[in-house]
């Protein structure tokens, strides 16, 4: 009969790692005599990082001593402790390929039931000096599994672990954990998942996504074309004293590919230095001719923005990254809020343009915050295609206007707010599309929740970098983007393309992800072993080479950055 060998707990505590300071309660150490269980952890326990780890469905983490032997042959180590792998409970049996979500078992006085696999995570790799060690779980089918706690009570090591629930999915923690990161996963087990209530919401979350894609297998067809292509300045048009719209063609004077409304291109500028630099630039219009329009605002001190509204002429070659981007339409017929500050009205004018190349008769609502006229371009093209659409409506918000310009342009004084917005009453059942800087993105996306909007029907396009995903680190800069210290690299050129610098590769990084770190580049990660796939970025063009390979490679076009190192030179969405 199954046992428990040791109880095992830990407060989080501040780690030095890699010259980081990360936040951890992955150091677990046995319990004498017995230990109180309770809703949301053993008493003495604490988790460092409750994104990923702790919370009512994740109370409790398994680990069984089979493993222990697993990996003490693997790594040929004889040191492995109790709680070494930063489990609550070490347990004799239980084996993951036998244990299913939703069984439920009694130890001691507590009663517990199976929610989840254990969340591929870095720091238990930290923890025992294996940084490959989170991959390893996942492809020798041993990650160990959370439980909730159904009844609290008494537990001790050498209790007997006696089963009272079969959970009634019959699909194992093994099999539960290759689905979500093992490729060649069947759509009928992940029904099968989503039919178990003990299953945590963040999984079914996960489950459901993966079935959408697979019900509708070849509806992503990667962009329009691989890397950079030239493209020939068609026209350059002034449209206030820092904004500059730029229509692109193909040279031979063919159509170019069509571009959905809201998506971006990346450009490569020769003529603005050297290297070239690389930006990103949303497009402002959608075209019936087979061209694309961009609208760059001429920021201060700004290389690249600088050459493209002041010494850009019409003839010269632009070299281009095809359109991409998530920041789309979405279909139906519910109402549209189209919400922006400054020059992200761009990709949100582009959405106007197909509502009214529709001749949609969707409800749409134009709300745009500027300075004042002279800060707001392309006004008067917004106003027209809002008169041509029968059921919009237009709210502009001027922070430093006369009177007399606000009555012209029918604006209301003051900054567009969270308070201002929902004073408008907006529609509960609107898709939401905003863009600006990352402050007023977020006050927009708490105004629109305030205001009923379901967070899923709210979405948002940053210009700049992304924001980070570095779980457990602490102490964390937020310094721009810059070249790595110590002496020059003589690999290929890696350009971060939102950071706007470019790298040549250091001799001895191991990964992409490691020389982003060193360039303090926001970038977005948590296992660094290529199992996960959060670290996962457009890759613009170029090639790379992966150590280790991940489990399951990443789409075509994109890359795992945690544990890939350039080929070639390479741009990267970041």
């Amino acid at each position: 009969m199954p046992s428990l060998l040791s109880v095992n707990v830990g407060m989080p505590k501040d780690v030095s790692w890699e010259g980081r300071t990360v936040h951890t309660g992955v150091w677990k150490y046995p319990v004498r005599g017995p230990a109180m269980v309770r809703r949301l952890n053993i008493d003495g326990d604490g988790q460092g990082d409750t994104n990923g780890h702790g919370g009512e469905q994740r109370a409790v983490l398994v680990y069984q001593i089979q493993s222990y032997r697993h990996w003490q042959r693997h790594f040929g180590r004889d040191d492995l402790g109790y709680g070494q792998f930063g489990e609550n409970l070490t347990v004799d049996g239980l084996l993951d390929d036998e244990v299913c979500i939703g069984d439920r078992y009694r130890i001691g006085e507590a009663e517990f039931e199976v929610t989840q696999p254990r969340v591929t995570c870095y720091r238990v790799g930290m923890r025992l000096g294996e940084p490959e060690l989170p991959a390893l779980l996942v492809s020798h089918h041993r990650p160990g599994f959370y439980m909730r706690v159904v009844r609290e009570g008494h537990i001790r090591a050498g209790d007997r672990i006696v089963q009272t629930r079969t959970g009634p999915g019959e699909l194992s923690v093994a099999d539960t954990d290759a689905l979500l990161y093992l490729p060649g996963r069947d759509p009928a087990k992940l029904r099968r998942a989503l039919n178990i209530p003990a299953l945590s919401p963040g999984w079914q979350g996960s489950f459901r996504e993966l079935l959408a894609a697979a019900d509708r297998p070849g509806t992503d067809t990667g962009p329009a074309w691989n890397g950079f292509r030239a493209l020939r300045v068609a026209e350059v048009v002034p449209e206030s004293t820092t904004v500059s719209s730029i229509h692109l063609a193909a040279p031979d004077g063919t159509r170019l590919p069509a571009a959905l409304a809201g998506q971006y291109l990346t450009l490569r500028i020769p003529g603005a230095g050297r290297p070239a630099p690389v930006r990103s630039y949303s497009l402002s219009s959608v075209s019936e001719a087979g061209s694309y329009r961009i609208s760059v605002k001429h920021e201060p001190h700004g290389t690249a923005s600088g050459y493209l509204t002041t010494k850009l002429r019409p003839g010269a070659i632009l070299e281009v990254a095809a359109p991409r981007g998530d920041f789309v339409l979405a279909e139906g017929t519910a109402p549209v809020l189209l919400i922006s500050a400054g020059i992200g009205l761009t990709p949100v004018l582009s959405m106007l343009h197909e509502l009214a190349a529709q001749d949609s008769d969707r409800e749409v609502w134009w709300i745009h915050g500027a300075r004042g006229p002279q800060e707001h371009p392309l006004a008067a093209e917004a106003h027209a295609l809002l008169t041509s659409l029968p059921h919009a409506r237009e709210h502009l918000f001027y922070s430093a206007a006369t009177s007399e310009e606000r009555h012209r342009s029918h604006a209301t004084a003051g900054r567009l707010s969270k308070d201002k917005l929902i004073a408008l009453s907006i529609p509960a059942d609107a898709f939401a599309y905003v863009c600006g800087p990352a402050s007023f993105m977020a006050d927009m996306q708490h105004a629109l929740t305030t205001a009923g909007i379901d967070p899923a029907r709210i979405h948002t396009e940053l210009f700049g970098t992304l924001p980070s995903i570095n779980p457990g680190l602490t102490g964390q800069t937020g310094r721009p983007p810059h070249q790595p210290s110590g002496p020059p690299g003589t690999g290929p050129l890696v350009t971060f393309a939102r950071s706007g610098i470019s790298v040549a590769f250091p001799d001895g990084e191991r990964s992409l992800l490691e020389l982003a770190d060193a360039c303090d580049v926001p970038a977005r990660w948590s296992c660094r072993t290529g199992v996960c796939h959060t670290c996962t970025t457009r890759l613009l063009s170029g090639d790379v080479a992966y150590s280790p390979a991940p489990l399951e490679p990443p789409p075509d076009g994109e890359v795992l950055i945690c544990c890939s190192s350039p080929d070639t030179d390479i741009v990267l969405d970041m």
